[in-house]
């Protein structure tokens, strides 16, 4: 029981002695990465620097114990900050005091959500966060993000917003009080990080940066110049604190854990798969990953930290540096404790306009733009949805965009099961088969007094007045030549009871012109509902075959159609596969 609450100790009872030093190299290197991109991280959130530190310490180390990906990286994320920042920037609280406080009591309700969620094993409802809904979502996240920290190069003060169209009115609004020098140094910083990432992606570039961004100001005094410096950061670990309960309020905080919960989910678990597919060695638990996910997130709470989730970045120069178990992220921890004890005084010249160099060449790095390109060319559906998606981020806001992307692909489910593949079918020459007319025009025969039809799902109420506008457009077609319609029924795994009433009406209907109706290849569990239904007595048995071949034959030949009928009818009251 323990070692399925603690992964951690399943690794630790076979841990190999040449793991250690792959852990500690792996966990030193993701927590010099921490330090730069958690400070920045919190700036995104609205929160001071050193609260991304304290999002540092905690829950990674609680995800060490709990989490079965012995890979990711757990800590402060950019689209997170985003979410927080958005949704608590909304409620137009007064003072620093209460941002806070509203941060971290969100942070303990996003825990209490995805621990609630790994234990009713719902891993599986972030399934419903579609990639061209992600794409979209995190397209747009990135340009807000990038906009909103214009204002560190600028050197002005801009309101924070989720919405596009906001801040481009606050950024021109603000053009006549940019600080050219701050600016020149965000252009310098945004370059260098570039011309470094081409020179060499493995070096530890927003480190370098940071060290590179406090030597200019203390060396040329900048701060004296107009440059605006992080300034005093208070040294030590964060203390135990339970977060200001706000339950009052829980209807103003709940869509937003909810938003960030799901979506930090899958963020992590889509980055814990990617790993775990250069390592066999183990498997991840999606809802353990979301009990993981929750506990780190509750305890961090208690600890001043705001939410967080894996990222892609730090997890990736985890496993390529080493990393064999958890334990990287122990190290991980312990360096950020380290940092906070000794050397929170070494950041009090950092320039912001550094942070914000930092996390516009990060964030913009999140926008794919061959996605797009791809499902313009071969999805036209899912182009528009992720359109769709990515313009209702920008202008309406972020919650709000994820939320509809969410509900716009649902819709487009239901159209496409409501309006499913129907194939009109000929036999190929010379053989027993039977393919799509529209795909094998020139190799299948087709019988004027014969109409075989395959539809490619389950006919219920949501497609059953489709399946019969459809079947009657073709038997129209086909004209009064038209003698028999054959149903391949091998797609269908299930008729619902809607669906079984208007499939004995369009075989009465069809009787009274002369038409016979049979079905052919149905499985099983369809062939059981045609019995049960009642539906076999209106069809008759003698209308009910194994092969669509069988079908064709016998109404060519209707004398054989008792011999061949014997064995199906055995099969389907033996409620056969």
């Amino acid at each position: 029981m323990l070692k399925r609450i603690f992964p951690l100790l399943s690794s630790l009872s076979n841990y190999n002695r040449t793991y250690f030093y792959g852990d500690l190299v792996a966990g030193i290197t993701v927590g010099i990465m921490l330090v730069p991109q958690g400070m920045a991280y919190a700036m995104i959130a609205g929160m001071p620097p050193i609260y991304g530190l304290y999002a540092a310490l905690v829950p990674q180390f609680v995800y060490a114990l709990t989490g079965t990906s012995r890979q990711l990286a757990v800590g402060p994320v950019a689209m997170d900050s985003l979410l927080v920042a958005a949704g608590i920037g909304a409620m137009q609280l007064s003072g620093e005091g209460a941002y806070i406080s509203a941060v971290i009591f969100l942070t303990l309700l996003i825990g209490l959500v995805q621990l609630l969620f790994g234990f009713l094993k719902m891993g599986s409802f972030v399934n419903f966060l579609s990639k061209p809904v992600i794409n979209g979502f995190t397209s747009a996240a990135a340009i807000l993000i990038g906009l909103g920290q214009l204002k560190y190069i600028l050197g002005v003060s801009l309101p924070q917003s989720g919405k596009i169209h906001v801040l481009l009115s606050n950024i021109f609004g603000s053009l006549g009080n940019v600080n050219l020098l701050t600016l020149a140094m965000g252009i310098v910083v945004i370059v260098l990080i570039v011309a470094l990432r081409k020179i060499n992606r493995k070096l530890p570039i927003p480190l370098l940066i940071v060290v590179l961004g406090i030597l200019a100001v203390v060396f040329f005094g900048l701060e004296a110049k107009g440059i605006k410096i992080v300034g005093e950061i208070p040294r030590g670990l964060p203390k135990f604190e339970l977060p200001v309960a706000q339950w009052d309020e829980i209807g103003k905080f709940l869509p937003i854990a909810l938003t960030v919960a799901l979506f930090g989910f899958m963020e992590s678990i889509s980055i814990a798969k990617t790993v775990e597919e250069r390592h066999p060695e183990y498997e991840i638990d999606a809802n353990q990953e979301l009990r993981a996910l929750g506990l780190s997130n509750i305890l961090g709470s208690f600890f001043q930290s705001f939410s967080v989730s894996g990222s892609f970045s730090r997890s990736a120069v985890n496993d390529e540096t080493g990393a064999k178990t958890s334990l990287s992220l122990v190290f991980s921890s312990i360096f950020i404790a380290g940092v906070l004890l000794f050397l929170t005084p070494v950041f009090y010249n950092l320039p912001t306009v550094a942070l914000g160099g930092i996390i516009i060449v990060s964030v913009f790095g999140l926008i794919d733009l061959q996605y797009p390109l791809m499902l313009w060319k071969n999805r036209k559906d899912e182009f528009l949805l992720l359109i769709a998606t990515f313009i209702m981020t920008l202008s309406i806001g972020l919650i709000e965009g994820i939320i509809l992307g969410v509900l716009l692909s649902l819709l487009l489910l239901v159209y496409r099961i409501s309006h499913p593949h129907i194939a009109i079918l000929g036999r190929i020459k010379d053989t027993h088969y039977f393919k799509n007319v529209n795909r094998f025009s020139e190799d299948v025969l087709v019988d004027d007094d014969k109409l075989i039809l395959r539809f490619d799902a389950q006919l219920y109420f949501g497609n059953k007045d489709y399946f019969k506008k459809q079947l009657y457009k073709e038997i129209e077609k086909k004209g009064p030549a038209l003698k028999f319609v054959v149903l391949n029924a091998e797609p269908i795994n299930y008729i619902d009871s809607s669906a079984t009433v208007l499939l004995e009406r369009i075989i009465l209907e069809l009787g009274e012109k002369g038409i016979q109706f049979l079905i052919a290849g149905a499985i099983g569990p369809t062939r059981d509902i045609l019995y049960s239904s009642g539906i076999i007595d209106v069809l008759g048995e003698e209308n009910l075959f194994a092969q669509t071949f069988d079908a064709v034959e016998c109404c060519s030949n209707p004398k054989e159609r008792t011999g061949i009928q014997r064995k199906v009818s055995f099969q389907s009251k033996t409620k056969s596969l």
